[in-house]
């Protein structure tokens, strides 16, 4: 079944992944900028990497007929040092006219500290002046429920339309807040952490199947990229039929990045 992966760091996978992928039926690729494992020690660092994801990764994905758009910012755990990130930011710019960028993201919060508030809200002042949709990380773990809330009254103060922006790893604590915003949601699929397959699908069940998609955000840590086509597999296991199921993994994703002017799926 044809599906779109619309959060996956594919910068830290390998080629035989893509491989995989498009052989479960990706058909699309949407890659957030994000931590690499290690804080990167200058601007240039994140100058090569806006290259790699504008350049080298949608080359990569097209050897397997997967089309690879991608997100721009400086992720939040990188955003703690203000100065810093301001002089990463100065150069997103230049990069956003590349026809494979999507918007801003992910931004949003690791610690819910001031520092990282305060380069959320100028990234979302850079996605307005530039009017692009933006795409949000919430905090793990114990800080999830208050950075959501911190996120979503931040947004509201910056008077944002809604629909433009989804709000990513939701959990059962955290998706009715974003939804009854008027926000997307987004569940991460991960084996140890975040939702697996079967509790996104209770997710679905509670919170209904509109305005939500289910991302696998693989990466270098413990993560698979297989993600969504599994939670496929296990909504079959649950006799959802197949328009329910095309619905979340292909029909969802597609309707909220179809916002984004470089999307062409």
């Amino acid at each position: 079944m044809k599906y779109i992966e619309p959060h996956g760091h594919m910068v830290s996978r390998t080629t035989d992944d893509y491989q995989k992928m498009a052989m479960a039926g990706c058909e699309a690729i949407c890659e957030p900028a994000f931590w690499a494992g290690f804080d990167r020690s200058s601007p240039q660092g994140f100058y090569d990497y806006y290259c790699q994801l504008t350049q080298y990764e949608p080359a990569r994905a097209a050897k397997f007929g997967i089309k690879h758009f991608c997100w721009l910012c400086i992720n939040p755990k990188e955003a703690e040092d203000a100065g810093f990130a301001r002089e990463v930011m100065q150069i997103i710019p230049e990069f956003l006219d590349r026809k494979t960028v999507l918007g801003i993201g992910e931004i949003g919060l690791n610690k819910n500290t001031r520092s990282e508030l305060a380069i959320f809200e100028e990234h979302v002042e850079l996605a307005k002046k530039y009017d692009l949709p933006i795409l949000i990380h919430t905090p793990h773990l114990e800080d999830k429920l208050k950075g959501t809330k911190l996120i979503i009254d931040s947004l509201k103060n910056a008077q944002v339309d809604p629909t433009r922006i989804i709000i990513d790893h939701v959990e059962e604590h955290t998706a009715g807040l974003v939804l009854d915003a008027g926000f997307w949601a987004g569940m991460t699929l991960y084996p140890e952490s975040k939702c697996t397959p079967a509790r996104a699908i209770d997710i679905l069940e509670e919170f209904g199947n509109e305005t939500i998609w289910m991302n696998s955000a693989c990466d270098w840590g413990i993560s698979d990229p297989l993600a969504v086509a599994k939670a496929a597999m296990e909504m079959r296991k649950r006799q959802y039929t197949d328009d329910r199921i095309e619905k979340v993994i292909y029909d969802n994703p597609r309707t909220f990045l179809r916002q984004c002017k470089n999307f062409d799926l």
